[in-house]
């Protein structure tokens, strides 16, 4: 059965939804290291704090959002301004749909459409899929993290991935 899978800028009242399938990452999937189910209140503080180059889509399948993408600060640092890092999720029982492939092609142009340089991804090691997919999309490999995490009692360790918007700083 097809559904259909509509894009859209996030909106406030998506941070419900927002916070439901990042929570279900957390303490499903070592895709975030982040081990605390995250508040409404908290997750309203992150929406808030992406500006306009730094937007926030959202998956809508069968009229409820069934995953979200952002490209957030790579660092608050000035000379970092033009660079973000990507991040994806999509709830567990839509995984494999290509949602999350629709996401990430949609929030990368419009990074390249806001100015972004570049876009850096940290990625677990071992979740091929993801790898794959950021491959697909002209993300390149820069390096490892050896054991920089602690998850589900398991070191685990960061693929750093990037793609450059090919251009030059000053056009």
């Amino acid at each position: 059965m097809s559904h259909t899978i509509h894009i859209r800028k996030a909106q406030p009242e998506d941070i419900p939804a927002i916070t439901e399938i990042y929570n279900e990452a957390i303490l499903t999937t070592d895709a975030t290291f982040d081990t605390q189910v995250k508040t409404t209140a908290e997750q309203k503080a992150w929406f808030d704090d992406h500006g306009e180059k730094n937007p926030i889509l959202v998956a809508v399948v069968d009229g409820s959002v069934q995953g979200w993408a952002s490209l957030s600060k790579w660092s608050t640092r000035c000379a970092y301004t033009n660079t973000a890092e990507i991040s994806v999720y999509v709830k567990q029982e839509y995984r494999g749909r290509d949602i999350g492939k629709r996401l990430m092609n949609e929030i990368l142009a419009r990074g390249e459409r806001l100015g972004l340089h570049t876009v850096l991804s940290r990625i677990t090691s071992g979740n091929a899929i993801s790898i794959r997919l950021h491959e697909k999309l002209g993300f390149e490999h820069i390096g490892v993290m050896k054991e920089v995490g602690v998850k589900f009692d398991k070191l685990l360790d960061v693929v750093m991935m990037q793609k450059i918007y090919r251009r030059k700083i000053n056009e």
